[in-house]
């Protein structure tokens, strides 16, 4: 009898080796795209449902990160059953990440709050994710062996003799462990940074917009579980006990069910959710190409118009905050006037009222918001039908880039009007920036002014102020003053319809101009139903009171908004 260590016995293949090797790094690939997604589903309705993109990405990541590193080493224990604990790990994650979206909104809809429940499927997600490349790994090596297992084969038959086998075959693995070890990380991170490439852009260029958050997150748990469990039930099913066999199976086929059941619920789910967020009086829901757009209240009531989850326009007391925005910019020449934002139509109806005004350009980014500005019978109600009137022209852009590409030599505005959401949403930053002011300026008439909304000031006053601060580093004159109304127009995070107690009650707003403007009404104002150049003096007062001095101006490079 020949001497040596005698080698377990690998259970033969039902394909080559390569064939086998090409399907798992597959299958490597497909996971690692579902994976991407779920991060992103979380980072995205996190950003939607509680604000500021920037730090809800950082907690998702950096949580994730950590929790892939824990799950690495705890998947040292199923290395010896790497198959089996493979194809449940896969099923856990498409259960996790496939109901991780409509858990997080749920948990948001009913109880008002999703941070914890964020940083827990963040830490599930990761382990999960972190646990599968040790597994994988461990498969790979298992065809490696297989492969091994057949060249010495070949050797022995070479040889001539049983001990030739074991010999050839204990020489070919010798010198082949070392690259195979190699060349199986390399391949293994490969396909997986590939997959993640892809489920990167899948996820905003083909999910999101196809199928939505809650259904594109229970679509991507079932690819992520039936591949998994397809891998390991067919190409591994050798190396799997009769017991295993069956769980796995009950399990995928557990999976798929649940998840499909949601998929097929998820409609109702969301109007439920909707009308826990919203109330019962919700209109219009839809998702535009730029944000969700909801309109509550009745046919012939006045609609409030919340954006994106937050409330952009109470019906109720909107007037208060257009009429304090537009009409202390209309002082003096105002034939051509550019509004940035505003494309529910409620500043141009404010900007229309003057008979002088010749020319309105209107820059919004959202198609979407617009139509239904023109066609929502409350909304048309709402904003006097100004998007009907010959004086106004509507341009699709985004602010900072049309701005950018003014040619030289367009005649010059004599009001510039900035209506856009409030600056503590950081995707808004960019257009609180200094070199966004620049380019405001630089399409003013001599003489011209510009009104900016710049967020609550008994709210969030660090950020009004920088605002403030950010005018005057442009090279702008300012005259910082409020309003105050009975529901807040703008927030940094969501609102529910019935008005959260902790909203803004004002709203505070800069003039500037590149001389010191002057702060009152003039003789041409039309009839308001809320301002007076009293009360416009008495807001300037109230908001002097809370300055704050000394505050570096935001730029690109560096914005300085919080929410």
């Amino acid at each position: 009898m020949p001497s040596g260590r005698v080698r377990k016995t690998v259970a033969p293949l039902p394909v080559r080796p390569r064939t086998a090797r090409l399907l798992v790094l597959g299958v490597v690939f497909i996971c690692a795209a579902c994976g991407l997604v779920y991060e992103l589903e979380l980072v995205a309705l996190a950003s939607y449902l509680i604000g500021d993109s920037v730090t809800q990405a950082s907690v998702v990541l950096s949580t994730m990160v950590f929790a892939m590193g824990v799950g690495s080493l705890l998947a040292k224990r199923l290395r010896c059953r790497a198959a089996v604990g493979f194809g449940l790990l896969e099923a856990g994650l498409a259960v996790v990440g496939g109901s991780s979206a409509l858990v997080l909104y749920a948990s948001f809809a009913w109880f008002g709050g999703a941070r914890y429940v964020l940083v827990g499927f963040s830490l599930a997600i990761g382990l999960l994710i972190g646990a599968e490349i040790p597994l994988l790994m461990t498969m790979i090596q298992r065809i490696g062996r297989q492969k091994r297992a057949v060249a010495g084969s070949v050797a022995g038959a070479v040889g001539g003799s049983v001990a030739g086998a074991v010999g050839a075959g204990a020489v070919v693995a010798a010198a082949d462990d070392e690259d195979d070890t190699s060349g199986d990380v390399a391949d293994l991170f490969a396909a997986d940074y590939v997959g993640a490439l892809v489920g990167g852009l899948a996820f905003p260029f083909f999910l999101l917009p196809m199928l939505g958050q809650l259904t594109g997150a229970l679509v991507t748990g079932a690819v992520n579980t039936a591949a998994g469990g397809t891998l390991v039930l067919w190409l591994f099913r050798r190396d799997l006990t009769r017991r295993s066999r069956w769980l796995l199976i009950v399990v995928n086929l557990a999976v798929l069910a649940s998840l499909a059941t949601a998929t097929v619920l998820v409609d109702d789910f969301e109007r439920a959710a909707r009308r826990a967020v919203y109330g019962d009086r919700v209109r219009v829901a839809v998702q535009t190409g730029v944000q969700e757009v909801v309109i509550t209240g009745s046919q012939n009531g006045p609609p409030d118009l919340f954006l994106d989850g937050r409330l952009r326009v109470s019906g109720r007391d909107e007037y208060r905050y257009h009429e304090a925005l537009v009409h202390p910019a209309m002082r003096g020449p105002r034939a051509r006037v550019l509004i940035l934002g505003g494309g529910d139509g409620l500043a141009a109806r404010e900007v229309l009222r003057y008979p002088d005004v010749t020319s309105v350009t209107l820059v919004d980014l959202d198609p979407g918001l617009v139509r239904l500005a023109r066609t929502d019978p409350a909304l048309v109600a709402l904003n006097g039908g100004a998007h009907r009137d010959p004086r106004l022209h509507v341009v699709y852009a985004d602010a900072f880039r049309w701005l950018r590409s003014v040619p030289l030599g367009t005649a010059p505005y004599d009001v510039v009007v900035s209506d856009l959401p409030d600056p503590g949403i950081t995707a808004s930053t960019k257009l609180y920036s200094q070199e966004f002011y620049g380019l405001a300026a630089d399409v003013l008439a001599p003489g011209g002014r510009i009104a900016v909304h710049a967020g609550p000031i008994g709210a969030r006053p660090l950020v009004y102020w920088t605002v403030e601060a950010t005018l005057r580093a442009a090279g702008l004159h300012t005259r910082p003053y409020r309003a105050t109304g009975r529901l807040s127009g703008f927030s940094a995070g969501p609102d529910r319809s019935s008005g959260n107690s902790r909203a803004p009650r004002d709203w505070g707003l800069v003039l500037a101009a590149r001389t010191r403007p002057a702060l009152s009404l003039c003789p041409q104002t039309p009839q308001l139903r809320s301002l007076t150049t009293p009360l416009l003096l008495a807001g300037a007062r109230s908001a002097e009171a809370t300055r704050i001095r000394g505050l570096p101006a935001s730029t690109l490079v560096h914005p300085r908004y919080t929410p």
